[in-house]
């Protein structure tokens, strides 16, 4: 049964647009996770644990916090701002873009953190190994570290996901609430809420949770494997 003034597409926009962005943002995150755990996991240089820090931030920060400084970044008076008017004419607020940009910064410390775990439960001598016998760092990574901590990876990769599927404040500050546009899940389900169609919330709760549980399922899976 379709909710009143509800059609099948209006229901699928959000479900659509949230997999779009948690998809695209997934994978940016993914990999920039996995890279800078590469690098950072064994380094030892001063000023690491300050990195570190600000890279584990917006997981202590309020979302709307994260928003804020986003909004301060991307807006016309912002130096990301500023520099995309000036080159292109193009604002990132209010977009799809903006939406996968803070879902990236928001899901950033958890595919870190899972990445740097898997990194340093890799034998450092099986990677030395390697070395001896002539393969150099790119083909110790691919062939060596990667496939030993993959499990690890991969529940960093869907816990980046379930994140993005899930932001609100940081995405609500930066990209809006605009129906066939930039509402996501949990915007659409506050705005349903508000306005007081239960109905049309149950549906996308309905949606947001079997989605989190498939990839909460798939992670306890990887783990216990």
């Amino acid at each position: 049964m379709i909710p009143e003034q509800s059609s099948w597409g209006d229901i699928w926009a959000p479900i659509g647009l949230s997999l779009k962005v948690s998809l695209f943002a997934s994978v940016i995150v993914f990999l920039a996770g996995v890279l800078l755990a590469r690098a950072l996991h064994r380094s030892r240089f001063r000023g690491k644990i300050l990195i570190e820090t600000v890279f584990m931030l917006p997981l202590a920060l309020p979302p709307t916090v994260v928003g804020f400084l986003l909004l301060v970044l991307m807006g016309r008076r912002g130096p990301l701002g500023k520099l995309l008017e000036r080159l292109f004419d193009y604002s990132l607020l209010f977009t799809p873009k903006a939406a996968v940009i803070a879902s990236v910064v928001v899901a950033f410390p958890l595919v870190y953190q899972s990445a740097k775990t898997g990194f340093a439960e890799v034998d450092p001598a099986l990677e030395d190994a390697a070395r001896q016998i002539g393969a150099n760092e790119r083909q110790v990574f691919f062939h060596v570290s990667v496939p030993l901590a993959w499990r690890a990876l991969l529940s960093g990769y869907i816990l980046g996901f379930a994140r993005g599927l899930g932001e609100f404040g940081a995405t609500l500050m930066v990209a809006g609430n605009i129906p066939g546009v930039t509402q996501t899940l949990p915007m659409a389900i506050y705005l349903a809420v508000d306005q007081g169609k239960v109905t049309l919330a149950w549906y996308w709760t309905g949606a947001t949770v079997f989605i989190a549980f498939a990839m909460m399922f798939l992670t306890n899976r990887l783990k216990w494997k």
